[in-house]
Parts: C-alpha cells; sequence; structure tokens
C-alpha cells in the first residue's frame, strides 16, 4: 500500500506533463487546422484521452519540415539559373492553357520532349537498366520500394558498374518503403562508390523530437540519367512490379521515359531531396542544350508536406474542375477527400464521362474497403466504376478530355495529396494525351463495370465494414 502511494507523486507529474503536451498540440491545432472536421476529432482526443492521443497527434498531425523548405529555397536559385539557360524549351502556350499547374510546379511545361509509355514492369525494368548502363555522366535513382530480390540486385549491379566506370551515381531510398534492404546490400553499393542514403537518415533524432518523420514518406520513383533522360511512373523495383509474384500475378502499372528538356526538372526534383536527406549540394553537369528529339510538352510536378498549400490536391482538383468532356482516372489506392468528391459529382452532373479505374484485388485491405465504400458512392450517382479483372492494378494515371494528362506517383487519397512526398508527369500534346486514351481504353476492356445489381446485392456486413474503413479516410 504505501509503495502504492509513493508513486502518485510520479504519477501526478506524468500526468500533468501529458495535459501541458496536450495543451500545446491543441494550441498548434487550432493554429494551423486545414479542416474543422479533423480538428474537433484531433481537440477532443487530446482533451479526453491525452495519454494515446499526444503520441499519435506528434505522428499523424504535427506538420513541420522547416528544414526541407530551407533547402528548397537553395535549389530554387538553381531553378532559376536553369529557366534562364533553358528559356527556349518554355511552352509559352501551355503554361498559359494551365495557369494553375504552372504556378504550383517549380518549374514549367518544357517543350521538345520525346516521351515513351511504359506499360508494364519488364519493359519499365529493361528501359531503366539499358539507360544506366548507357549513361555517361551521372545516374540518379530514387524509389519508394526497393526489395533485394532478382530485380533490385540487377539494379544494384547497373549502378555499381557505372560507378566504377567513374560516373555520378546516386541512390536515394524510402526508410519506410525500402524497410527490408538489408546492411549488406547497401554496402556493396557504397564500396562501389555508389552514393546511398536513405530520405529520412540524417533526421532520425527528429523522429521523436516533432515532427516524427516516419509519417511523411517519399513516395516518388525517378532516375535521372545524365539530366537528358527521365523515368517517372508507378512501379517500384521488385519482382511482383515484373509480375513475377505468385500472390498478385501480372501487375498493371505504368512508366514513362521522357527525353529533353523536362528531364531537368527531374534531375532538380532528385537534388532537393538528396540535400534534404543527406545535407549535401549534388554537384552536377547540367546539358546546356537539347536534340530536337520531339515535340511533347511536358510538366515535371513534385509535391509533398512541405508544400506551403496542399499543391497535390489543387492541381488534381483544377483538372478535374477544367473538364468538359472526359474524366478517366486510374488509381490503386481511391480514397478521396471532399474536395475531390465535389469536383467529381460537379463534373457529373454537367455530363462529362466520369470513369474511375479501381484494382479487384486488394493488397491493404482498409484501404481497399475504403475505397469500395467511395466507389459504391460514386456508383449509385451516376458514375462509371470498373474494377480491374487481369491481375493486380496499381498504375496512376488521369486524362482530362483531349487536353491533359497526368503520370506519375499519385494516388487519390490523403496520404498521396498531403502527406507523401509525390511526381507528377503532365502533358498537354496530342500524341502522349492519344497513347494515354489507347493504353486506358485496353484497361477498361480488362475490367468489369459495377452496376445497380451489384450494388443492391452488397452484404450488409460488407458494407458496414466499408463504411467503418472510410471513418479512416484522412490517415490511410
Amino acid at each position: 500500500m504505501e509503495s502504492s502511494f509513493s508513486l502518485l507523486p510520479l504519477i501526478a507529474i506524468f500526468s500533468v506533463l501529458f495535459y501541458a503536451l496536450a495543451v500545446i498540440c491543441a494550441i498548434r491545432e487550432i493554429m494551423y487546422s486545414r479542416t474543422s472536421q479533423g480538428s474537433i476529432a484531433w481537440l477532443l482526443s487530446l482533451f479526453f484521452i491525452p495519454m494515446p492521443t499526444v503520441p499519435l497527434y506528434f505522428v499523424f498531425a504535427w506538420k513541420r519540415l522547416d528544414d526541407y523548405i530551407e533547402v528548397r529555397d537553395d535549389i530554387s536559385q538553381i531553378e532559376a539559373d536553369v529557366l534562364n539557360r533553358h528559356t527556349p524549351y518554355v511552352d509559352s502556350a501551355a503554361n498559359t492553357q494551365w495557369p494553375v499547374h504552372t504556378r504550383v510546379a517549380s518549374v514549367p511545361f518544357l517543350a521538345n520532349n520525346q516521351c515513351d509509355l511504359l506499360i508494364d514492369g519488364p519493359a519499365m525494368f529493361a528501359s531503366i537498366i539499358e539507360g544506366i548502363r548507357t549513361a555517361e555522366r551521372h545516374v540518379l535513382v530514387q524509389f519508394f520500394i526497393i526489395r533485394e530480390d532478382s530485380a533490385g540486385l540487377e539494379l544494384a549491379d547497373a549502378l555499381i558498374e557505372r560507378a566504377k566506370a567513374g560516373l555520378h551515381v546516386c541512390l536515394l531510398y524510402d526508410d519506410i518503403g525500402s524497410r527490408s534492404l538489408s546492411t549488406q546490400y547497401l554496402t556493396r553499393l557504397q564500396d562501389a562508390g555508389v552514393r546511398v542514403s536513405a530520405f529520412n537518415r540524417r533526421h532520425r533524432l527528429m523522429r521523436m523530437l516533432g515532427p516524427m518523420r516516419l509519417n511523411y514518406r517519399n513516395h516518388r520513383k525517378v532516375v535521372v540519367t545524365d539530366s537528358k533522360h527521365c523515368w517517372i511512373g508507378g512501379h517500384n523495383i521488385g519482382e511482383e512490379y515484373l509480375g513475377l509474384s505468385k500472390e498478385f500475378g501480372h501487375w498493371r502499372d505504368t512508366h514513362v521515359k521522357v527525353t529533353g528538356p523536362a528531364a531537368l526538372a527531374a534531375t532538380l526534383s532528385f537534388s532537393e531531396d538528396w540535400q534534404f536527406a543527406t545535407g549535401k549540394t549534388l554537384q552536377l553537369e547540367l546539358p546546356s542544350s537539347f536534340s530536337q528529339t520531339g515535340g511533347e510538352s511536358v510538366m515535371v510536378m513534385p509535391t509533398g508536406p512541405a508544400d506551403i498549400q496542399e499543391d497535390c490536391a489543387i492541381t488534381f482538383v483544377e483538372s478535374i474542375s477544367r473538364a468538359k468532356e472526359r474524366i478517366w482516372i486510374v488509381s490503386p489506392y481511391f480514397v478521396p477527400g471532399i474536395e475531390v468528391l465535389t469536383a467529381l459529382y460537379a463534373a457529373a452532373l454537367r455530363g462529362v464521362d466520369v470513369r474511375i479505374l479501381l484494382p479487384e484485388k486488394a493488397d491493404h485491405w482498409l484501404v481497399w474497403l475504403a475505397s469500395y465504400a467511395h466507389a459504391d458512392n460514386l456508383a449509385s450517382h451516376g458514375i462509371k466504376v470498373y474494377r480491374y479483372l487481369e491481375g493486380f492494378l496499381h498504375e496512376k494515371v488521369i486524362l482530362i478530355d483531349e487536353e491533359l494528362a497526368g503520370i506519375g506517383t499519385v494516388n487519390f487519397d490523403n496520404r498521396s495529396f498531403n502527406i507523401n512526398f509525390e511526381i507528377t508527369l503532365w502533358f498537354t500534346g496530342q500524341n502522349m494525351i492519344s497513347k494515354t486514351e489507347e493504353m486506358l481504353q485496353q484497361d477498361f476492356k480488362g475490367a468489369r463495370q459495377t452496376d445497380r445489381l451489384e450494388l443492391n446485392n452488397r452484404r450488409y456486413a460488407f458494407r458496414v465494414l466499408a463504411q467503418a474503413a472510410r471513418l479512416f479516410s484522412p490517415i490511410l
């Protein structure tokens, strides 16, 4: 009994500490809240159950990335110099047509690019490996997930060969997505001269000192060679992305190889992430000119939690809101916020052909269930919802009328729009828009449309689970 009383002062101090932290978190939430619904939920939880809520708040809600913003300010000076030296490549017509995108992106639409649509893993992987092996000056590689399997080992071999040839080779990976990488794998690369870094390695202490960086993942997939070629899209590095997984089978994804001035923008995006991760500025020799390789206009748009505004959500909602005839969206994870849902409903009401293509198979059950709830609501209001049947669907594509196509790493969920570091390629040229349309037409052929009969026959237990999962939409 006496020992229990002796613990009371310690318990009191502990309780006061947590309530003090709860007050600090509450003040910050009031000052920097984005939505009233989310803020009210946080404030009530902080007041009534501070013990579990305070740590959760530091992980999921304390958004502060001032050090990344400082890096961005440094890179912006380089961007200004690059644009000044490459003014002839700026596509004034495309930038005038899409002013919101241009204001959001660090580098505007650039013309004179050649674009190759890489459908599915083998085409993507072969193109990237060939690009690495033929690079002459530098190789920059960044993926959310790198598996230590046959694909990951082949990537390592290609990087090591180029590093030994004297090229500047950098590999950047996400701490969470690539957490299974062994020390042996990374050491082998470093011993060969490859510069290797995890995205949050330099900021590990900050994980416990608010903000906790684990929630802010770098979901970008970028490869750049000589700042003349870049590869961006939905694939990661692993056997499942090559369609070799017994669980998922055929893996449907899309990457794009861009040759031309837009590769400069991809270089700057990588440089920004690299400087944040390592504290070191990349010293690269950038090309002064580009050959007449193609006429495509391309914008490289990195977005992330360090943006002053929700740049990702703004550009996608703007794209949807501008549509007059067609909005085709493909996403493996479809848990949209109210702003996206409102834009989609409004488009459907004005007669736009709105189609959403989603996976039939699940790889993350909670997200998959929440996606069903949102998709069923859309289908019940006349929006066409399709489920892909020929394997697992992982591509991230949006097609607007005959005017705009977007391909990249962005999923239609809160994590991609507000929490993750993402990157999107935007295209305005008819060649890429036609290729994207043709690709999606084939995807729709391999899918089934959700109809009224399916909605009416949905099991009640499944509906309850899906709607319950939907409540977690802000953190999925």
